[in-house]
């Protein structure tokens, strides 16, 4: 082939010279070496000032952070059935082995006080590479990657900032709200409320976020700032904790040339305080280029370039390869990492091998791999993965996990403020007021003053009100809740990735809070109907009806969460929901009262079937006569057919029933959001 052919001569040829399109003749092993001799001579040490200052209560723990020939790969379906196909048609064993190789033995280094950005076109694995160094994607992840010479491990985690490329933050938040809740959860106890407000200010003055400070962030479908401000407030929900390593993927998208500048400045400041800075970038300004320590240039999953991002544009000099025009670095760079080189003069040979490929983009792409693995990957390898190693105390320190900032009832009184802040405009919504009392009103009139003088009217208001009510309530509180943990995921995630806060507190405040909404509107509703449609007027009657309510609602909304804990998708929770739903409704005890043998374990698994038998024995007696203007004179009320299935005499063991599977629910949907949470990633 004829770039291995030349790839070869290139490395067999200790002196070569090769003319460039300017004419002038240079010396390709003089100005290779020279480069590499300034490039690593000056090559960045274990900065004295940031690891004396450790420790102090004010300096971050230093993290030096290596990674050496890091591969990922996924599972590619398509490429499996493929290669089952090939196995067994040619009987050979080809080279694809089901999975898409992201990236492909990268090698690199930095420590605090540099801003390390990671370069490459679209598709190249800048993102994937910046999970891995955040310890969010951990499977089929080879290579090694350290920090202070020490694997990853859960005591780093809360020393990790990550900014995603999608902003994830609560919409009905205000950004002072967002900043404050955050400062509150995650800043050191020994601040006071009065510091960590003050350093709220400062994070907002100094990323100019003043003018939106009092304005939702919105998202979705939620009206709120620009998409600027929504980035800015993203970056300043981290660096809001002074992580030692913070992570930001593409964090100048959306911003205009001199807000991603200040931005960058910022960010500076971050890193010259003793922190690591990792940024993914797409493609920056010049004078932005300018302003990062180091790069690493990512081109289909390998490395063409690391180094200092200053000597990039000596380093391609070196190998004869120059932009013919006045150019931005960083789209010069971008060329050359997806084989676009219009308006850039390549050596000799190569131009001379890439005329002959029809595939001319890939022959300068894995050109510049080839260069990178000979020149630059033996002595990052040598120089800074071997010869230098974290102090000792750094490694020790790197390893002790720091506890939680507060203890669990602080967490709890913080997190229900911001969860009730939150949902406050669903639970106090118009529509949700409107339809709950209007409901109330209708079944009121249409069961105005009943009565249970006759079969026919004892039917009505025992099988028609009384099992409506049951329906309306169990379906309200059941898709009322069901959906919560799927839209709230990536935040919960992206939260739990951070140590923000103990699950349970999140749970216990969600659910917490979501009652407010479950416990007001059923008892307004009751209040409506139980008068006008004639139940009993005694005051015990009244309270353990609307007690009763009360439970089914939060039965419900139990069993809601449940389905939407176990599934985490808004989709499925539904179609789930709903099958549910109906098989509750059919062994509830109105449609089939007179369930086969082989079926009626179902109807104990319906907590409207206790509900419904718990709303008639509080409202009816067994003793209760009724019918008394018949033929047969008066009988009792346990001796109607409505009946016939329930003891009202029987005592109530209905509500332990109730009351075990509200806290049974509850329980199964903690233990599956703790599972599915700690497998997701964003």
């Amino acid at each position: 082939m004829e770039i291995k052919r030349s790839t070869e001569e290139l490395e067999d040829n200790h002196v070569m010279q090769i003319s460039g399109s300017n004419g002038i003749v240079h010396n390709m092993e003089f100005m290779s070496q020279a480069y590499l001799r300034n490039q690593y001579s000056s090559e960045i040490d274990i900065h004295e000032e940031f690891v004396s200052s450790y420790p102090h209560e004010d300096a971050p723990l230093p993290i030096f952070l290596k990674f050496e020939d890091v591969e990922y790969k996924v599972r590619n379906i398509q490429a499996s059935l493929k290669t089952m196909v090939s196995k067994v048609v040619t009987h050979t064993n080809p080279d694809q082995d089901g999975y898409k190789h992201i990236l492909k033995g990268i090698t690199g280094s930095t420590g605090p006080g540099e801003i390390l950005a990671l370069m490459g076109p679209s598709g190249s694995g800048k993102t994937t590479l910046l999970k891995i160094m955040g310890g969010r994607l951990t499977d089929n992840v080879k290579g090694k990657l350290t920090y202070n010479d020490i694997p990853y491990s859960p005591s780093v985690k809360r020393r990790i900032g990550f900014v995603t490329q999608d902003d994830v933050l609560l919409p009905q938040l205000t950004v002072e709200e967002t900043l404050a809740f955050a400062a509150f959860l995650r800043l050191p106890s020994n601040m006071s409320k009065e510091q960590k407000y003050a350093k709220v200010e400062m994070i907002i003055k100094e990323l100019g976020l003043e003018r939106c400070r009092h304005t939702r962030v919105g998202g979705g479908f939620v009206k709120g700032i620009s998409g600027g401000e929504r980035k800015r407030t993203s970056i300043a929900y981290e660096i809001l904790v002074d992580p030692s390593l913070l992570l930001l993927d593409e964090p100048t998208s959306g911003l205009d040339s001199t807000s991603a500048t200040k931005l960058l400045h910022i960010l500076q400041g971050v890193a010259k305080a003793g922190r690591t800075v990792i940024t993914t970038i797409h493609q920056p300004s010049s004078r932005m280029f300018h302003m990062f320590d180091k790069l690493l240039l990512i081109s289909e999953g390998h490395p063409a370039y690391y180094g200092k991002a200053r000597e990039a544009m000596e380093y391609f000099s070196s190998l004869r390869i120059l932009p013919e025009i006045a150019m931005n670095p960083a789209e010069f760079l971008l060329d050359l990492a997806t084989g676009q080189v219009s308006d850039i003069s390549l050596p000799e040979e190569l131009l001379a091998t890439n005329t002959t490929q029809p595939d001319s983009e890939n022959v300068v792409v894995k050109y510049l791999q080839l260069r990178y693995k000979t020149d630059l990957e033996p002595k990052e390898k040598e120089e800074n993965h071997r010869n230098r190693k974290a102090p000792e105390h750094l490694q020790i320190a790197i390893q002790v996990k720091k506890d939680w900032t507060l203890s669990w009832w602080d967490q709890f009184m913080i997190i229900f403020r911001r969860t009730f802040r939150e949902r406050r405009r669903d639970y106090f919504d118009m529509l949700r007021l409107v339809q709950s009392l209007g409901v109330a009103v209708v079944l009121g009139l249409l069961w105005w003053k009943s009565k249970t003088d006759t079969e026919a009217h004892l039917r009505d208001q025992v099988v028609g009100l009384m099992f409506y009510i049951c329906i309306f309530w169990t379906s309200s509180s059941l898709f009322g809740a069901v959906y919560v943990f799927p839209f709230e995921k990536i935040y919960l995630v992206k939260e739990r990735k951070a140590d923000m806060y103990r699950l349970s507190v999140y749970y216990v405040c969600s659910t917490l809070c979501d009652m407010v909404a479950h416990v007001l509107y059923p008892t307004f509703f009751m209040i409506i109907v139980y008068f006008m449609a004639g139940f009993s007027r005694t005051v015990p009657c009244f309270v353990f009806t609307v007690l009763t309510i009360l439970l089914i609602a939060i039965t419900s909304q139990g069993a809601g969460e449940f389905l939407g804990a176990s599934v985490l998708s808004i989709k499925r929770a539904g179609m789930i929901a709903s099958l549910v739903l109906m098989m509750f409704l059919l062994t509830g005890g109105y449609y089939v009262q007179h369930i086969p043998k082989f079926m009626q374990w179902l109807k104990y698994l319906s907590f409207m079937h206790y509900g419904f038998r718990l709303l008639l024995k509080v409202q009816y007696s067994g003793d209760q006569v009724f019918d008394c203007a018949s033929k047969g004179g008066c009988r009792t009320l346990q001796s109607s057919s409505s009946f016939d299935t329930v003891n009202l005499s029987g005592g109530l063991e209905e509500l332990w029933v109730l009351l075990a599977m509200a806290f049974g629910y509850r329980l199964c949907t903690y233990f599956c959001l703790r599972k599915k949470i700690s497998i997701c990633h964003l």
